[in-house]
């Protein structure tokens, strides 16, 4: 059957109130389209199915046979993002409710398995063997890092982004932001899930009576854009004056945000509780969010070990943190050992030169990939070549050498996700103008639609590391409650 984009499946993917609404349309377009016998059929030349039979086949053998030291040593060699190709992009392109069964069973085998040979007793496997095997299976499958570009005043559709992740209990613990990107990450690194769900759906949803003079959380993020003080205001407003750490405390989310240096000595940093844990945050989104020729260089503050307000490494500014690490994948990889990322993208710099797809297929997508490489090679050279006659001023060294950062950058992940709009985004008037409420509810509305499509495969290839990481948390809870007081000790 043929499927027009007016046909009213169509349609009720498109007006989808919430992702259950929007699963069940693309359960629904998969039957019409027979694209739910591809998945139910093991056979493809994607992955290798008869490797993955074969291990789904002898974990669950050995799991029903009581095998414990078995099962144990088959996890150790199976436990991989990409076992048998299972990974693949194109794995999630075909269908739009999932990939195939049999990938999305063996998954599930595999954190099943886990949490079985966690959560009880096992005879014939010591605590500390559980332990070791546990930690190395996490240091050596990985984890999540999702990365939130500079945005602008599109930040708003990050918020999206992060909404639909947290509403469906996928959110990751390790999330990085630049420019814009670093307002979003520090909006919900420093509230419980319940308290910035709530927060997102006050807009749409709660309609309650407000104090007077009382601003909703869009509000105050709402009206120009190019005024210190403003800001100042908006951040006092949104942001906690916390530390790092002290974000990390109440939220238990790694907030990372990325600033580029004025000084020639200095490089490039990521603020984090595990690089700067006494660094304010407030003064680090100022410092990302200093856009060269907007604002000026910012100086960042900490609390010391009497906990009052200082400088923090004095006598440096700071600017936009998306000039050299909009996507700081690598620096995520050393500090967590983040191997997979998904990157809600809007940096109007470079949307027209991202493709969403890492994996194409065909001869348009290898050409088109191969053309913006060639375009991007050529304009750093260009750009190299004049380096030092465009470098003559401080603000002219500055916006060269952010060009070629800029350009020398990755801006996709693993999983990217990217305005359905593009086109509007690509306007300068409209990334630095002021918002209405319409128009912040629409960009959160498109980031929460953009992201559904990739809503399975990111539940698909977070699952194990997510189960992972309650078992570590788990042990190390019942490490502390066992750990005997100083006062017991002594007796």
């Amino acid at each position: 059957m043929i499927l027009t984009m007016a046909s009213p499946v169509h349609r009720r993917l498109e007006s989808a109130d919430s992702y259950a609404d929007w699963h069940a349309a693309a359960e629904l377009y998969d039957a019409r389209k027979g694209l739910d016998r591809w998945r139910a059929k093991d056979q493809t030349s994607l992955y290798d199915y008869v490797a993955v039979t074969r291990r789904l086949t002898r974990l669950r053998a050995l799991k029903q046979a009581g095998n414990n030291k078995g099962l144990m040593h088959a996890l150790n060699e199976g436990i991989h993002g990409n076992m048998d190709g299972i990974g693949k992009a194109r794995l999630y392109t075909k269908a739009r409710a999932g990939t195939k069964h049999l990938v999305e069973e063996y998954i599930r085998e595999i954190t099943d398995a886990l949490a079985y040979l966690a959560d009880n007793p096992t005879p014939d496997i010591t605590e500390a063997e559980k332990i070791d095997f546990f930690q190395r299976a996490t240091h050596c499958f990985g984890r999540t890092g999702l990365l939130l570009s500079g945005a602008g005043t599109l930040l708003f559709f990050h918020f999206g982004v992060l909404k639909a992740l947290a509403e469906q209990n996928l959110l990751p613990s390790i999330i990085s932001g630049s420019s814009g990107g670093a307002w979003v990450a520090a909006f919900v690194g420093t509230r419980t899930r319940e308290q910035f769900l709530q927060d997102l759906n006050d807009p749409e949803l709660a309609h309650r009576e407000r104090e007077p003079g009382e601003l909703k959380w869009y509000e105050k993020l709402l009206g120009k854009t190019v005024s210190i003080e403003d800001g100042d205001a908006k951040l006092a407003a949104l942001i906690p004056d916390l530390t790092f750490q002290e974000a990390y405390e109440l939220s238990g989310i790694q907030i990372n945000i990325s600033i580029s240096p004025t000084e020639h000595h200095q490089k490039p940093r990521l603020l984090s509780a595990t690089t700067s844990p006494t660094a304010m945050i407030r003064e680090a989104i100022m410092a990302s969010s200093a856009v060269p020729g907007v604002f000026p260089p910012v100086a960042l503050a900490a609390r010391d070990e009497n906990g009052e307000r200082v400088e923090f490494l004095r006598g440096s500014r700071w600017l936009d943190g998306s000039l050299t690490g909009d996507l700081p994948v690598k620096r995520l990889a050393r500090l967590y050992g983040v191997n997979h990322t998904i990157v809600s993208q809007t940096n109007p710099l470079v949307l027209p030169f991202v493709d969403a797809n890492k994996d194409p297929s065909g001869i348009i997508g290898l050409a088109r990939q191969n053309g913006l490489s060639l375009a991007k090679n050529i304009s750093l050279a260009t750009t190299r070549l004049w380096r030092r006659p465009l470098s003559t001023t401080d603000l002219g060294r500055t916006l060269v050498n952010g060009f070629i950062s800029l350009a020398s950058q990755s801006y996709t992940g693993d999983i990217t996700i990217l305005p359905r709009q593009r086109m509007a985004a690509y306007n300068p008037l409209v990334w630095l103008s002021e918002k209405s409420q319409s128009e912040v509810n629409a960009l959160i509305d498109d980031g929460e639609r953009s992201t559904w499509p990739a809503m399975e495969r990111i539940r698909n290839q977070t699952m194990i590391s997510r189960e992972l990481d309650r078992i570590i948390a788990q042990y190390d809870r019942d490490v502390m409650h066992k750990k005997p007081s100083k006062k017991s000790s002594k007796k």
